[in-house]
């Protein structure tokens, strides 16, 4: 007896059962696909968001040990004008820019503007504040690379000097 997809005798693998599903998505989601003889690419299409093995502001980024792993991601959203705070990462931090313009201000380590599809090692032991300075949310995937049970932000003093954003500024 030949094996089909109304038999009820024969099942599917969970993975085979995957597999069906997402390629159901995708000709529900471009049915033009399902027309073309066009094979498809060997390879997905690849671009290296970010490559690096110290921080924006230099440096080395250092895994924290002691306790099990953890990673946590999180959306986050900035109106225009709003700020993160002062603040430090006690892990590394991965940040991807979703949308919008980001202005971080790391105090005598100066500034730099963040755009959508950026993507930083954030600073971790240095004191920082981003700002949205764009006209539109600014929105940051932020990949905390932590332990278990430690916070991936701590809140923190502004430099002692320099030029950075002040919480009353309205503008750099």
């Amino acid at each position: 007896m030949s094996q089909s997809w109304i038999d009820p005798e024969w099942r599917l693998q969970p993975s085979q059962r995957l597999a069906a599903c997402l390629l159901g998505l995708a000709l529900s989601l471009n049915p033009a696909a399902a027309e073309t003889n066009a094979p498809a690419p060997v390879s997905p299409e690849v671009r290296t968001v970010l490559s690096t093995g110290s921080t924006v502001t230099g440096e080395p980024i250092r895994y924290p040990s002691g306790a099990p792993a953890q990673i946590t991601v999180v959306e986050i959203t900035l109106q225009p004008g709003q700020q993160t705070g002062w603040h430090t990462h006690p892990v590394p931090l991965f940040g991807y820019i979703l949308e919008g313009e980001l202005t971080v201000d790391y105090g005598a380590k100066g500034k730099r503007i963040y755009l959508k599809g950026n993507g930083l090692a954030e600073a971790m032991n240095e004191a920082h504040n981003g700002r949205n300075t764009g006209p539109h949310p600014v929105k940051i995937l932020a990949v905390f690379i932590g332990l278990e049970g430690v916070q991936g932000t701590a809140p923190a003093s502004p430099p002692a000097s320099g030029n950075f954003l002040s919480p009353e500024s309205g503008s750099d």
